[in-house]
């Protein structure tokens, strides 16, 4: 049975930008969540003491998951990346299969919800606190959470569900209410579904949304030296073109991000690579800082914990392994067999945290503005670090990098205003109405990101989206099994030649 919105849900889409005029309104948004919702936050991001380093558990049950994915499935991963490249190249695509969109849309739109800031202020962040053997181990927390992406997006589109329409809602609420239910635990996977459900809106609302246009704003305010107050202008023009994106539903979305992800990717490969090249007698030194600083006994907390634990977290953090929120993405491929989707889906954490974050921990590297002793002593730290280590090579680089992290954040906000519709419906239910009442409140939440700043909401929805990964790894676990048996049986048709390639 689904929930139904009320009167104040509506009044949601209209609220944001009364809210937004109000004075002193960051402080009420943080002494809010600070006093009712604080215990939330903490409670998510709870952290051990490990060799003098603080260890967030919720890093360790992704790692895990992914761990143990890897193993189950023989390291899939790289067993069949190579045709995961040919699924994505359309090797095995009928056009007439049921879907929305293609397998390289799908896999650009579940990109354009992870590739963004955390590319850049986050690995900025870790080689600050972790230095560059924090890279090492962000690596190979990538490498295996590849198998994590394979899991959930391969479930994701085995219960997905086909409206009349041909528009497809899919994802772990779908996976986890259907697949339990098959296993005689309906009640379980109802509960987890909608758990899951509330945490994917609040995510998207915030980490998704807000964080993304508030650091976009920023950046263009550090950039061109724009007065502070105009934050409005820019939230405007930003939920402007989100609407016009999102407000035709997923082929939309998944058009937009086809094009925009490949773009932003490319220019931001680019601006790496010219820093690479640019400085290439000093690649040598800076790979051997990141693998002896990997196990170093020197830095922070012991050198190769604290590296290992930053590189862990920069890793879990960015790709999202686990999460499920790219499963939703995944759900609306147009195909037959959801083995092909989540052999697509294992070349994100690739692309991601292996391809991206890497190129970003070299560049800062290279700079040497990460030196120990940590903390960085010069006090800089995330988008400042990484902004830093770019302009060290060519002061001009501000400019680029200011368009590559506008673009980001854009991609990040289309990306996540789709998961978080997702999960509105899943709750109250498939409609237009239902749906343009999400879609105005999403653009409305745009303006308010851009307009004022907050922390403890943004901590709030932060751990929104990582509790999000509690329910959905439970369900993986217990449906596994079933992505073995597709796998399976797809390897046994590939094998035999029942499924041909069509070019």
């Amino acid at each position: 049975m689904k929930f139904k919105p009320t009167a104040w849900v509506a009044s949601l889409a209209m609220a944001p930008w009364g809210w937004a005029q109000a004075g002193g309104l960051d402080a009420a948004v943080d002494t809010f969540f600070n006093d009712y919702l604080g215990w939330f936050a903490a409670a998510i991001f709870t952290t051990v003491d490990v060799g003098g380093a603080s260890f967030p558990l919720i890093a360790g049950w992704l790692l895990l998951a992914a761990v143990v994915f890897s193993l189950y499935f023989s390291f899939i991963q790289f067993r069949r990346f190579k045709l995961a490249i040919n699924i994505v190249r359309g090797c095995y695509s009928d056009p007439k299969d049921p879907g929305e969109t293609s397998h390289f849309q799908a896999l650009a739109t579940a990109l354009s919800g992870t590739v963004g800031l955390g590319n850049i202020a986050g690995v900025g962040a870790a080689l600050a606190i972790g230095g560059p053997g924090a890279t090492f181990w962000m690596i190979m927390v990538g490498l295996f959470g590849m198998a994590s992406k394979f899991t959930e997006c391969t479930l994701g589109v085995k219960y997905r569900t086909i409206l009349p329409s041909g528009a497809v809602s899919g994802g772990p609420m779908y996976y986890l209410s259907r697949g339990l239910a098959e296993q005689g635990m309906a009640g379980l996977g109802k509960i987890l579904a909608v758990f899951f459900s509330i945490m994917v809106i609040l995510g998207a609302l915030g980490g998704g949304n807000m964080f993304q246009g508030n650091q976009a704003n920023a950046m263009i305010v550090q950039t061109f030296g724009i007065p502070e107050g105009y934050g409005w202008v820019t939230g405007l023009v930003l939920a402007a073109f989100v609407f016009s994106v999102i407000v035709n539903g997923m082929p939309s979305i998944a058009a937009v991000t086809a094009k925009l992800v490949p773009w932003m990717a490319v220019l931001y490969i680019a601006m790496s690579l010219f820093v690479l090249i640019a400085n290439f007698g000093q690649l040598p030194d800076a790979f051997g800082q990141i693998w002896s600083g990997a196990f170093s006994a020197d830095g922070v907390a012991g050198g190769m914990v604290g590296a290992l634990i930053q590189g862990l977290k920069r890793a879990t953090f960015s790709n999202e392994a686990g999460v499920g929120s790219a499963a939703i993405a995944h759900s609306t491929v147009k195909t037959k067999e959801p083995i092909t989707e989540g052999l697509v889906s294992l070349l994100e954490p690739f692309i991601d945290t292996v391809v991206i974050c890497t190129m970003t921990a070299l560049v800062i590297t290279i700079a040497g503005m990460n030196m120990g002793p940590y903390p960085n002593p010069a006090g800089l730290s995330g988008v400042q670090l990484t902004a830093a280590s770019f302009q060290a090579t060519a002061d001009w680089f501000r400019y680029p990098l200011a368009l590559a992290v506008i673009m980001f954040a854009i991609s990040t906000m289309i990306s996540w205003s789709y998961y978080g519709l997702k999960g509105w419906t899943y709750l109250f239910g498939e409609g237009a109405t239902t749906e343009m009442v999400y879609k105005l409140m999403f653009c409305g939440f745009v303006v308010i990101g851009c307009q004022i700043s907050f922390s403890a909401a943004i901590d709030f929805s932060d751990a929104a989206i990582f509790a999000m990964s509690i329910f959905n790894i439970i369900g993986l676990y217990l449906l596994m099994p079933k992505v073995k048996e597709e796998l399976t049986r797809f390897l046994a048709k590939i094998d035999s030649g029942e499924i041909q390639r069509f070019k």
